[in-house]
């Protein structure tokens, strides 16, 4: 044992957990979120109102959160997976009876001055659950076709509540996060073979069900699917978010139109600018340079938390982390593709850059339980 971690050892417990902490990770998340507050001072005409100062303040108590949950030892988050998960599916199912509607989709529900997205809370709950569950089972069942649809149906009930909002991607982020962590698991390759075979013929059952009695996607989920195969076949309509991103990426070029020159932004051309596509704005006045910056703080992160889960001595802890970021990985890469027509439009958030409350919240509770595992991974008692 060296003499500095003699030393350390000989603190207080707290003061240790403070000097565990990732403190990499930490930095990044802060560099990412200020990214957040500069585009939405930007898409505010240079106001710090009405987006920036909210999101600057939930980033704050957002970080506080994350302290919180990280502090907090890995057989407590073990040992309520299973209650959160309950409770994120009770709340759900309260979407479709009492949830408040709010732009064509029923998502939220309102608790006095509190409105929370229970699909947000769903995408921890999940990965908790799913953590827990491959925790608890015998390596050698992992791949045994029983254990391998439990697994799949704690991943696919909170996907098909959220589907029946309806929130096409997030149920799809939802399913695939899962996946992130049953594949974690050492779940036999063969399953994800004939999982995306499946995957291939569902979505051209989709397409064949259109116009039909049993037509299984809502009118307004095939015109996103057709102005993503041609954005100019609507202009005006299906295809008018596609195509006023594209424009925005675009005029950015090399280096950008500069910091609130962006007219696509400034002249309201392009929609859910503060939203989900708030990094066509940053591509607009940033160009290719800030776009990829982005893109490269995103993936420091991603191997940060690989590091720690490769780190961490509990399986719990090493599931925990894997589908976090997984999730989180999930999350911007599909962003990013939405907006440059590489995807479909679904309605995704940039993970800490776009406004929004319950998905910062919940984004940092994901990223406190990342600390988690590596503070407790396997230096202090739990």
């Amino acid at each position: 044992m060296s003499y500095l971690e003699y030393n350390t050892r000989q603190m207080p417990a707290g003061l240790r957990k403070v000097l565990y902490l990732n403190w990499p990770l930490i930095v990044l998340l802060i560099l990412v979120a200020g990214y957040g507050f500069v585009m939405l001072y930007s898409v505010a005409g240079g106001r710090l109102t009405p987006w920036a100062e909210p999101q600057i303040k939930r980033f704050g108590a957002g970080l506080v959160i994350m302290f919180i949950v990280a502090f907090m030892p890995l057989w407590f988050w073990r040992s309520i997976a299973g209650l959160s998960y309950v409770v994120a599916l009770l709340l759900l199912l309260g979407v479709e009876f009492f949830g408040t509607v709010g732009m064509g989709a029923k998502r939220w529900l309102v608790f006095g001055p509190v409105r929370i997205q229970p699909s947000e809370l769903a995408k921890i709950t999940t990965v908790l659950a799913l953590a827990a569950y491959y925790d608890w089972l015998d390596l050698k069942k992992v791949s045994h076709p029983l254990w391998v649809l439990l697994g799949v149906l704690i991943a696919l009930i909170p996907a098909l509540l959220v589907l029946r909002q309806p929130d096409l991607g997030t149920a799809l982020l939802l399913a695939l996060g899962g996946g992130v962590v049953i594949f974690a698991a050492g779940v036999h390759w063969g399953y994800f073979a004939a999982l995306i075979a499946s995957a291939v013929g569902m979505v051209t059952l989709v397409l064949q069900s259109r116009g039909t009695e049993w037509q299984l996607l809502k009118d307004y989920q095939y015109r996103r699917i057709d102005a993503f195969l041609d954005p100019t076949i609507d202009p005006l309509g299906a295809g008018y978010h596609i195509n006023q991103a594209m424009i925005a990426l675009g005029s950015g070029g090399w280096s950008g139109r500069g910091f609130m020159e962006g007219t696509q932004a400034r002249l309201n051309f392009l929609p859910e600018k503060h939203t989900d596509f708030i990094f066509t704005t940053l591509a607009e006045e940033f160009g290719f340079v800030g776009a990829s910056s982005l893109l490269l703080l995103y993936m420091m992160i991603v191997a940060v938390c690989l590091l720690t889960a490769m780190r961490t001595t509990n399986r719990f802890g090493a599931l925990l982390v894997m589908g976090v970021i997984g999730m989180f990985f999930l999350y911007f890469s599909v962003n990013m593709a939405m907006v440059m027509g590489l995807a479909p439009v679904v309605g995704v958030p940039l993970p800490l850059v776009s406004y929004g409350g319950s998905a910062m919240i919940v984004l940092m509770v994901g990223f406190g339980l990342v600390h988690s595992a590596h503070i407790h991974r396997a230096r202090l008692p739990s």
